[in-house]
């Protein structure tokens, strides 16, 4: 049981890293590291790159994660300003999950957030 799962997951991330040419990542890479910090960037620079919108999606959705995420905790007294640093460390992971992603090449989805796509 977990073998296929396993397996099904291999496929399924192999599959996804097909999608995109070696020439498209190589020629944006760096386009796709810098959307986690500007998530627009790689849209203005070169929007015709596959590779480039898939990490322009995942950085908007990091921001709007991260947006999200403290205006609620800002919202509730006490525990929620007391876990309003937590949270913030937690998108700071994943941001930097994201840029060592979109330096070194590969189009993998964030944790939690990355399966949704709001580019296209």
């Amino acid at each position: 049981m977990m073998t296929e799962q396993k397996n099904l997951k291999q496929e399924m991330d192999s599959t996804q890293e097909n999608i995109y040419t070696p020439e498209d990542i190589e020629n944006n890479k760096t386009m796709a590291g810098l959307a986690y910090i500007l998530f627009f960037l790689p849209l203005i620079v070169c929007p015709e790159s596959k590779y480039a919108k898939f990490h322009a999606n995942q950085g908007l959705l990091l921001l709007i994660a991260g947006i999200a995420g403290n205006v609620v905790l800002g919202i509730i007294p006490v525990i929620g300003w007391l876990l309003i640093p937590i949270y913030g460390i937690g998108i700071l992971i994943l941001g930097i999950m994201g840029l060592i992603n979109g330096f070194g090449g590969k189009a993998k989805e964030l944790p939690l957030i990355g399966k949704y796509t709001i580019l296209k």
